[in-house]
């Protein structure tokens, strides 16, 4: 695909592919009372994410997204690629499964039978995970704390896990990227968020309210 024609379009599935995902999205982070992946556009934050390198690093004055050129540019058009091929590859296995399992494409169950399937499709990321676990006690290394971040490169990751980290970053990003559709996800979990990433940028937005743990906290037990 064309990176200047992909970015300026802002898409990267067809409409078969967009409908399966943002299906999916919508199961991993579902409605309820409030927003889930689908208000909230993740699946926007997608298509444009893997359109091409255009929309990868916005600039911090609001004032559009940087050029990317060179060896970073070609780094970018690898990784987009990859992941590109890892969504392909999953959308077909997820609609081989879920007509396996439940006679019809994923898109078009209902959510019960959809959450039968991702659930069949996690099986297998979840043994892999135990397996790993079990052979690290064996070896008497202490389980890994709980990581704070993504640290596993989305080249690294199959079908699944991508989505769900996507799913993930497509609710809680800053909404110049696409995602998190009039602050859905910011709203769900009680961050009011900057008006624009240049409020941030020129000291006017701070998050410190939100990791400093201030006197009220220690009396409440609510800090360490």
């Amino acid at each position: 695909m064309n990176d200047k024609r992909a970015g300026a379009a802002g898409t990267c599935f067809d409409a078969a592919q967009r409908r399966t995902v943002e299906a999916a999205m919508a199961r991993i982070i579902p409605s309820d009372d409030r927003a889930g992946a689908r208000e909230a556009g993740a699946i926007d934050f997608l298509d444009r994410y893997l359109s091409g390198i255009d929309i990868v690093y916005a600039k911090p004055d609001g004032s559009g997204f940087e050029t990317l050129v060179g060896k970073q540019a070609n780094a970018w058009r690898q990784r987009i690629a990859a992941v590109r091929q890892t969504y392909r590859d999953g959308i077909v296995a997820l609609n081989r499964l879920s007509r396996d399992l439940e006679g019809g494409e994923f898109a078009d169950l209902d959510e019960a039978a959809q959450d039968r399937v991702l659930a069949a499709l996690e099986r297998p990321v979840r043994d892999e995970e135990r397996e790993r676990e079990s052979a690290a006690a064996a070896a008497g290394f202490a389980p890994p704390e709980p990581a704070l971040q993504q640290i596993a490169a989305e080249m690294d990751l199959d079908f699944l896990p991508l989505l769900v980290l996507h799913t993930r970053q497509g609710f809680l990003c800053d909404p110049v990227y696409g995602g998190n559709r009039g602050r859905a996800g910011w709203e769900a979990i009680g961050f009011p968020g900057p008006e624009t990433m240049a409020e941030a940028h020129g000291g006017r937005y701070s998050t410190l309210p939100y990791f400093a743990i201030t006197d009220e906290d220690i009396a409440q037990g609510n800090g360490s």
